[in-house]
């Protein structure tokens, strides 16, 4: 706790998705720890300072840590940060990962591989896993008294593309690896959940922005349009208020109805 804040976790949240949740957790009233791979002081327009500066501004509270969850002397860093620094993380956001440039999946390499998977899956296993062991702890000292885990995966977990077939495989591992926490947390009173966005308006799917305008158009989407970064963090926000405390191991898709299967 810091003071008398409750401390969320964000991974990722120097832009897009995860500086969205960030802002918002801030305004909810929470001191938010901004994760991320960079991070310069100098650069007050966008990054992880912008995003510490803008919670400031407005009068929230956050602090930056740096690390690369992919490494785990840098993972394990930031977990030592953690216990010396903060004390105990009410929510963790498991935001972070990389979509890579699409390549038949043909033609991939294992360097590709095991890039997108270590970044993806096997860091937010491992960082779940140790924020995980100390809220049980923190929660049995009265610390944190309801601690909460999000992954944030994507509609790709199944809805396929050959040419980023990796990435995908990542994000359906995680909604495996959430079910598993949330039956093995829920022993202790620890909500987990998955929230699976679609076509959401940052950095990484601009990339896409032609075709995902052109399946705007064809109709592939029930609402029509790009979602929004905030349309993630208010989802976030109802799960950290505690209103989705009987839901815990559910996916929320929001996707503008992508996902829905049609004849």
């Amino acid at each position: 706790m810091v003071d008398n804040k409750p401390t969320a976790l964000v991974t990722g949240a120097s832009r897009g998705i995860g500086r969205a949740i960030a802002l918002q957790l801030a305004k909810d009233g929470y001191h938010v720890i901004i994760n991320s791979r960079t991070a310069d002081p100098n650069n007050l327009i966008k990054g992880a300072y912008e995003v510490k500066n803008t919670i400031e501004q407005a009068g929230g509270s956050a602090v930056i840590k740096r690390a690369d969850l992919s490494s785990t002397q840098e993972r394990n860093d930031l977990v030592s940060f953690i216990d010396r620094e903060i004390g105990g993380i009410d929510l963790l956001i498991n935001n972070a990962g990389i979509e890579p440039e699409t390549l038949d999946l043909l033609k991939s390499t294992e360097e590709r591989f095991d890039h997108v998977f270590n970044t993806n899956l096997k860091g937010p296993y491992f960082l779940t896993q140790q924020i995980a062991n100390r809220m049980i702890k923190t929660q049995s000292a009265g610390i944190t008294p309801s601690p909460k885990i999000v992954f944030i995966t994507s509609i790709q977990a199944y809805m396929i593309s050959t040419r980023e077939t990796e990435y995908a495989m990542t994000k359906a591992s995680l909604h495996m690896a959430m079910l598993a926490f949330a039956i093995r947390l829920g022993e202790q009173g620890i909500n987990v959940y998955e929230i699976s966005p679609g076509v959401i308006r940052t950095d990484m799917a601009l990339i896409h922005e032609e075709n995902i305008d052109k399946m705007i158009r064809d109709g592939k989407l029930v609402t029509r349009r790009w979602g929004m970064p905030e349309e993630i963090a208010s989802v976030v926000s109802v799960i950290a208020k505690g209103n989705l405390d009987y839901s815990t191991g559910t996916t929320i898709e929001v996707g503008g109805g992508i996902g829905i299967r049609r004849l």
